[in-house]
């Protein structure tokens, strides 16, 4: 990710920007400038972060455009009151196709992380799935939680990794696919809601194209 290819601004406030994260991309700069510091060469600005995604994950973002609009987003945040959507594929067929994942969460080797059976702090995760093709499912999930690689460890927990997350025990593939699709929260009396679809250009193109792919169109209107 280069400074020739511009990050994607999904919607611009005087509070904060919406902006489509590429994969690959670190969060924060390691060998070379991270999204936040791309976002603030692109816009000429200091922003605030304010909620993550890994490195491995594509989509939405906010970035708040001072400290005090940052403090009332981690609250936010910290209150569950953002909702958060996340598109997921796999080529694994899943322990179930719709419900809830909970439990603690625990390291586990290699920077990983593993789920537990106690629920004494647990990732809380709701999802449904739909097939579109021989070989490949079709996520969409809701964190009631923010844990760490949490999507990821519940779609492992359910015998389904993410197609491409190696590190979960994913096929190898040209991308992890996960994506960061939607968010809604109030602000300021006002609601808003934002999506952002994945590239249809790579596999999720065949999620995106198929025909029950219309009712996560509008994924806060589903039953969670």
């Amino acid at each position: 990710m280069t400074s020739q290819h511009p990050l994607t601004i999904v919607a611009e406030h005087n509070d904060f920007f919406v902006i489509e994260k590429p994969p690959g991309l670190s969060f924060h700069s390691e060998e070379g400038p991270g999204f936040v510091v791309l976002a603030e060469q692109q816009l000429n600005e200091k922003l605030f972060a304010v909620h993550r995604l890994d490195k491995v994950t594509s989509g939405l973002i906010i970035l708040a455009r001072s400290s005090q609009a940052a403090a009332e987003f981690t609250r936010l945040f910290t209150a569950h009151e953002v909702e958060k959507f996340y598109l997921a594929l796999s080529d694994a067929k899943p322990k179930k196709k719709q419900g809830w994942v909970k439990g603690d969460m625990a390291k586990s080797r290699r920077s990983s992380f593993k789920l537990l059976k106690t629920t004494q702090n647990p990732a809380i995760t709701r999802f449904y799935s739909l097939s579109v093709a021989a070989n490949l499912r079709g996520y969409i999930l809701k964190p009631y939680s923010g844990k760490t690689h949490q999507l990821r460890v519940a779609l492992k927990s359910l015998a389904a990794p993410i197609l491409g997350d190696v590190l979960y025990g994913g096929t190898p593939c040209d991308r992890t696919y996960l994506h960061a699709y939607a968010l809604c929260f109030t602000w300021q009396s006002e609601r808003f809601e934002f999506i952002c679809k994945p590239n249809s250009n790579t596999q999720f193109g065949q999620l995106i194209e198929h025909d029950n792919f219309q009712s996560w169109q509008t994924p806060w209107n589903l039953d969670w």
